[in-house]
């Protein structure tokens, strides 16, 4: 293992940055392997084409004759550009795409083909179904899941591949997707959203929810990580010593990009313009070899494809580059993990942004609207939104001083909070006139003056207001995009429902005028979401308190969050907005909390392999040459050998105590993991991974990187923090 390790120190020093051509302007081949509007209008019939936009905007259902057509056309134009194969592309609940690739070509007979693609392969019966996470929802014996074109989401060429994106869905209708449940929540926030809307103006019969992810990553080259069980198997280093030099210099971030990183980054994005990926951003992150790649926001379902979509890339383009790309929150101790800020807003079909400030008294009335009601939906269900952002991974990063805490909390600056009290202060009830113009001129008008220089950020909320939209922060590099926004936009719609019945009741039940009553009811919205609203330090054990007593959740750890997902009250609210089932949700439950159990098991395995297979065979191989050195000062000074012998004595007694450390804490540890694993009940399992097996990682990690700094450095099996983070 030592020796593979110097192999690929040896081999990543000669590699060279890969000459990258630009395959163009960007503006000219963005999109030219997507099957988008432009293509569209130019392939299908009137019919056809007028069936695929009401399929989009309003929902409606495609005719099978008008499918057929659909799929001639996106045949003839993928044929025309080379593809031979085609497949559904779609995300089931494991975390990665999925696809299977089939050849348009077929058989007639006589010796003869053609290539073949009808409306029916538009949809189609996946005989594997039963192999993803299902949560109970398929049998074995009834294998059959269903994938069916999303017409929101345009087919692309990939390679030589039509990739079709799809929803996947049992025989009997239920979600076994991250898809689904997303297009639902979206349906029900657009329905919400249009009515409060058109308490200001009556032409809006669309709101998108609008998505801008911010994905960071580490690059490695692969030699490196070859050298490296645990970040092939797991994604993290589960042992190393920090480096001497880390990232306590800052001089990483926002620093000239490497020219590796450079090359490879222009290649990604040349096949993203491609892709129809609208990237814009890329820099350096804090940690070495850390980077942030962003685009310009899109529609929130189209933007997660876009990010599954990107990841898929990201992982074959950096195969052509000698590098691994890890997504990992956490792949390093020491240093910054990564996460996957989720910038969100709504957005009206007459171009107007629900969380911008306007420049009518009017206007900023419809944008206190929103930003009051997001607030009160974040303040209600802040337990979900945890739970929306939790995995194994995730837990590494959340409240580790680098990333948001695990409480919720919504960061709005200075200057809202001041509009905000303002606003508590309204008199109950009708307003009189001179109320109702100091409100709007000295309040509500004065808004877009005080955005202007709206430069408050706090960089340790997992939910800040940034001056036309939300940041939700606490999001992890790993994670599909829809979980967190399929719980956002259903909050979203419920609070937005909720307030329309509200505000109705005081206009016609009371009798007052809509800004009255609209008033009234934002009013009381900031009083009863006063609790969530913090500005300060979110990384200091005042703000645990602090929570605490405003009786905020604080679930640290994946188990603890996850509870929430099947209360009552989030049953309910999916139920009722139509997002899942009972039995939709449960399953989800049930998957992610065997995930858990399951990555925390992995893990643990890998560290007893490094411990019995690598670390402690090298530590008795250093031990064994120290104690010759020994043995040779005794031949040759007799008794008086100890005062030359002295420190290699010491160390051979510390490898010999770290050895049976690491040695004895792998026993228990895998003693108890066998207990766990005899545990029927899921939740019960993964509770015990995660309070009884997961807290003797760092324990035995301790030894394992205090024997990294006592063993001879040729000797070393696995790559080291120095090589892993420094090695261009």
């Amino acid at each position: 293992m030592s020796s593979l390790r110097f192999h690929a120190i040896k081999e990543s020093l000669n590699r060279s940055p890969l000459k990258v051509i630009e395959k163009g302007r960007r503006s000219a081949i963005y999109g030219s392997n997507v099957f988008n509007d432009s293509t569209m209008r130019q392939s299908l019939t009137k019919d056809a084409y007028k069936s695929v936009k009401d399929a989009m905007e309003k929902g409606s259902k495609i005719d099978r004759s008008i499918a057929d057509q659909i799929a001639s056309a996106m045949k003839d134009w993928a044929l025309s550009k080379g593809v031979t194969h085609y497949t559904h592309w779609f995300q089931p609940l494991t975390g990665a795409t999925a696809e299977k690739h089939d050849a348009f070509f077929e058989t007639i007979g006589n010796g003869m083909a053609v290539e073949n693609f009808g409306g029916n392969q538009l949809v189609q019966q996946e005989p594997d179904a039963s192999s993803f996470p299902n949560g109970g929802i398929r049998n074995t014996f009834e294998a059959r899941g269903y994938t069916a074109w999303d017409p929101t989401s345009p087919a692309f060429i990939y390679e030589t591949t039509l990739c079709i994106p799809t929803v996947f869905v049992s025989y009997t209708g239920e979600a076994l997707d991250y898809k689904t449940p997303l297009l639902r929540a979206l349906q029900a926030v657009d329905h919400a959203a249009v009515a409060v809307a058109k308490y200001f103006d009556k032409n809006v019969k669309k709101v998108n929810a609008s998505l801008g992810w911010e994905q960071e990553y580490f690059l490695v080259d692969s030699a490196l990580v070859a050298a490296r069980p645990d970040l092939i198997l797991t994604g993290r280093t589960l042992i190393g010593h920090s480096s001497a030099k880390g990232q306590q210099l800052d001089d990483h971030y926002f620093g000239t990009i490497p020219n590796r990183a450079m090359s490879f980054m222009r290649d990604l994005e040349n096949e993203c313009m491609l892709l129809g990926i609208p990237v814009k951003t890329r820099h350096n992150e804090v940690a070495p070899n850390q980077f942030e790649l962003a685009p310009i926001f899109d529609e929130a379902n189209l933007a997660v494809d876009h990010n599954s979509l990107l990841m898929d890339v990201m992982d074959k383009i950096a195969d052509r580059h000698k590098f691994k790309v890890l997504f990992h929150e956490k792949p390093f101790a020491g240093v910054n993990g990564s996460g996957k800020h989720n910038n969100w807003s709504l957005s009206t079909n007459t171009g107007v942004n629900l969380l911008s400030p306007g420049k009518t008294p009017m206007s900023n009335l419809q944008f206190l609207t929103f930003f009051v009601n997001t607030i009160k939906a974040v303040n209600d269900y802040e337990d979900l939104l945890r739970a929306s952002i939790a995995s194994a991974s995730n837990d590494h990063r959340l409240g580790a001083n680098e990333a948001p805490p695990a409480i919720m909390s919504v960061f709005i600056g200075e200057q809202l909070t001041k509009v905000l009290n303002e606003l508590e202060g309204v008199t109950k009830g009708k307003l009189s006139p001179k109320e109702k113009t100091d409100l709007k001129l000295n309040v509500v008008g004065k808004i877009p003056e005080i955005l202007l220089d709206n430069t408050d950020r706090n960089r340790t909320s997992p939910f800040a207001f940034t001056g036309n939209k939300f940041e939700f922060r606490a999001v992890g590099s790993t994670a599909n995009c829809a979980n967190p926004m399929t719980v956002l936009n259903s909050i979203m719609a419920k609070q937005l429902i909720d307030f329309k019945t509200e505000v109705d009741k005081l206009i016609v039940g009371k009798d007052m005028k809509k800004d009255d009553a609209i008033f009234n009811v934002l009013r009381e919205y900031i009083k009863t979401s006063k609790r969530i609203l913090f500005e300060g330090n979110g990384y200091g054990s005042a703000w645990e308190k602090e929570a605490k007593k405003r009786k905020l959740s604080n679930n640290k750890t994946t188990p603890e969050a996850l509870k929430v997902r099947v209360s009552e009250k989030c049953v309910q609210l999916f139920e009722v907005l139509g997002v899942m089932n009972a039995t939709e949700i449960h399953a989800r439950y049930e998957i992610e909390i065997e995930e858990y159990a399951l990555r925390i098991q992995i893990e643990g395995r890998v560290l007893g392999d490094i411990a019995r297979n690598h670390v402690i065979p090298t530590a008795v191989k250093y031990q064994n040459i120290l104690i010759e050195n020994v043995q040779g000062l005794k031949n040759i000074y007799g008794k008086d050998f100890k005062s030359f012998a002295k420190e290699q004595l010491k160390l051979v007694e510390d490898i010999s105590k770290h050895i049976e450390l690491i040695n004895s804490g792998v026993t228990i540890m895998t003693n108890e993991r066998k207990k766990a694993n005899r545990i029927e009940n899921s939740i019960k399992r993964a509770n015990v991974y995660c309070n009884k097996i997961k807290p003797y990682f760092e324990q035995i990690r301790y030894s394992f990187d205090k024997l990294e700094l006592l063993i001879d450095d040729e000797l070393w099996p696995l790559t080291k923090y120095r090589e892993l983070l420094f090695t261009k």
